[in-house]
């Protein structure tokens, strides 16, 4: 036969150092430390189907292998990605092949399980129901979002984390172990470059150090250090997933650490995003968003600050303008924190959306014409500024059978403080004209 049919592909470090034993795996130690429940599971040879929730690089698909080889499974991997009904058709008839012929268990292993759609999903149920498959899903998207209710319910979550620093120096000094670096040595600051280069992930780790290795065989170099690795390196940005968790949990982190009064983390957030290519301009529309809901009343000037920010931003772009947006930040996590706009707001809408169509007092109508006026319309209205202080004290706003509400009640704190002083002033001014409408 022809060497072309019977050659293998070259493997990369990534493949060819991946673990076949649970104690070679780096990292995922709440997982699989004594007493944890895979570790449990591969010691009680009972297996269960699972899901791996965690980032790209911390050993999903290799978990799913060492579980598949500790139960001596047959071991069925599927790519979302590239599968579809047939395969999955097809995966079924070996897993019954399988059984009758040897005895065997069958895994059935989907990476990117969330890429399958709902119907995909469901082809699992009945064969994953009646314990043919053993089925291992494994997703960087939040399976609660993207995985049906009736698989999910079927299936253990497991959250897989990203690789800490010190576990990533760990799997280096095993790649220098089994002879990966044909004998360069690292100098301690281009290891520790290497793994924050890394940012959690294992394989990228392993797939820097070979692109590390082949530009150092290319330029005889033997010793590494920081200054090589600028050079050779394409060091692509922090983990950052525009439409997924890693979205929506640093801007909920960002979102906190603005109500919390922090600013140092409120800059560390604002910068992970741009770094990781969020988009400036939803940026800046969640800032304006922050200064409504979080500061409010209580100083005005974080709104103005907020709306001047992105201003600036369309005005001079990336990145002179993401300098507005930081210092927006600043000033909203040192302002004045008040919700009670926001509160009062909410609960407006939400009574609103429960009550009825009620008219608007007769008092309060405008009467553009004779026969709104014979109507009624705008007869007894108190016209505000030709009052006392300003305000018509004892004068109703509502509609007619409505109480009176306190939807609004300003903190103590900021200009709202002053705010507090005056509504409570004119609220005792209600109070002694409904006193005097009573006698």
């Amino acid at each position: 036969m022809n060497d072309l049919f019977t050659k293998e592909p070259h493997k990369p470090l990534a493949e060819a150092l991946r673990p076949t034993l649970l104690a070679d795996v780096i990292g995922q130690q709440h997982l699989i430390g004594a007493g944890k429940p895979l570790r449990m599971a591969i010691e009680a040879q009972v297996p269960h189907s699972m899901m791996l929730w965690g980032p790209p690089g911390v050993g999903k698909t290799t978990l799913a292998r060492i579980l598949a080889n500790a139960f001596d499974a047959d071991f069925i991997p599927l790519s979302a990605v590239l599968s579809g009904v047939k395969d999955i058709r097809e995966a079924v008839e070996r897993a019954h092949a399988t059984l009758q012929r040897s005895g065997r268990r069958t895994i059935l292993f989907v990476d990117e399980v969330h890429r399958f759609n709902k119907s995909q999903q469901d082809a699992f149920l009945p064969f994953v129901e009646s314990g043919l498959l053993t089925f291992i899903g494994a997703t960087t998207e939040n399976p609660s979002f993207e995985v049906n209710a009736a698989l999910l319910s079927r299936a253990q979550v497991y959250v897989l984390a990203p690789l800490n620093k010190d576990e990533l120096l760990a799997l280096f000094e095993r790649a220098r172990q089994q002879g990966a670096l044909d004998g360069l040595s690292f100098d301690d600051d281009a290891r520790d470059a290497l793994a924050n280069y890394a940012d959690g992930d294992a394989r990228r780790l392993l797939n820097l150090l070979e692109q590390t290795r082949t530009a150092a065989l290319a330029r005889k170099v033997g010793r590494i250090d920081t200054a090589f690795l600028g050079e050779v390196l394409s060091v692509n940005a922090r983990r950052f997933d525009k439409g997924g968790d890693a979205f929506y949990d640093q801007i909920s982190a960002l979102h906190k650490s603005v109500r919390g009064s922090n600013p140092d983390a409120a800059l560390y957030w604002l910068t992970r995003m741009l770094d990781g290519g969020a988009d400036a301009r939803y940026l800046a529309r969640r800032i304006v968003r922050m200064a409504w809901e979080d500061i409010g009343l209580a100083d005005p000037r974080a709104m103005q600050i907020a709306n001047d920010a992105a201003a600036t931003y369309e005005r001079l772009g990336s990145p002179e303008g993401e300098l507005a947006l930081g210092q927006a930040v600043i000033y909203l996590a040192i302002a004045a924190k008040s919700n009670a706009g926001y509160k009062a707001y909410n609960a407006a809408r939400a009574f609103v959306a429960q009550d009825n169509s009620r008219p608007v007092p007769v008092h309060l109508r405008n009467a553009p014409t004779r026969l709104m006026k014979e109507l009624g319309y705008g007869h007894d209205y108190r016209y505000a500024h030709d009052e006392p202080h300003a305000y018509a004290a004892g004068e109703t706003y509502m509609p007619e059978g409505l109480e009176a509400m306190r939807w609004y009640e300003p903190v103590p704190r900021g200009l709202e403080s002053k705010i507090a002083d005056k509504l409570a002033f004119l609220r005792e001014l209600d109070a002694q004209a409904n006193i005097k409408k009573q006698d």
